[in-house]
C-alpha cells in the first residue's frame, strides 16, 4: 500500500499545486491567487502526498459557521482510486474541527463525478449559478451540506 499524507498546504507547495491546477480546470488558479490564499486566514488548503508525490489538494474558506469548498484536485492519472473521497473527508474533518455546522460549494453541472461524490457526503443540490464559469458560460449547481 502506497504511504499517503494529507496535511496544511505550505508556501513551498505551490508549484506542485500549480501542476494539479494545470491538469485539471480549464481555468487555473494563478501563482499569485494561491500565494494569497497562504495568507489568507480564512483559507484552509490540504495537500495529498502519496510517496513524497503531491497528488492532489483541497480548499475552502471558513467563515464563521459555515465552509466554501473553493477547490478540490487529483491529478488526472490518480483519479477513480478513492484518492479524492478521502481528501474530501479529510477537509470536511478539517471544517468540523473548526466549528463549521454548514459546507457549500460550486460544481459545473456537467461534472457528474464531482457531483457524485459530493451527494456522497451528505451535499445536495440547492441552486443554479447561470454563466457560472467564463471559460464557456457553463452554469454551475449550487450544492450544500448542513
Amino acid at each position: 500500500m502506497s504511504d499517503i499524507c494529507i496535511r496544511p498546504m505550505q508556501a513551498e507547495d505551490i508549484d506542485a499545486v500549480l501542476t494539479i491546477e494545470h491538469q485539471s480546470f480549464s481555468l487555473p488558479w494563478s501563482r499569485e491567487a494561491f500565494q494569497a490564499e497562504v495568507c489568507n486566514n480564512l483559507a484552509c488548503y490540504l495537500v495529498m502526498e502519496m510517496d513524497g508525490l503531491m497528488i492532489g489538494y483541497g480548499g475552502m474558506w471558513i467563515v464563521l459557521d459555515e465552509a466554501h469548498i473553493t477547490n478540490v484536485a487529483i491529478l488526472p492519472d490518480y483519479r477513480e482510486q478513492g484518492l479524492g473521497k478521502r481528501l474530501f473527508a479529510s477537509m470536511i474533518h478539517q471544517a468540523n474541527s473548526r466549528g463549521t455546522i454548514r459546507m457549500t460549494l460550486e460544481v459545473r453541472v456537467s461534472n457528474t463525478a464531482a457531483q457524485k461524490l459530493y451527494k456522497g457526503f451528505g451535499f445536495t443540490v440547492c441552486g443554479l449559478r447561470r454563466g457560472y464559469y467564463t471559460d464557456n458560460q457553463e452554469d454551475a449547481l449550487i450544492m450544500w451540506r448542513q
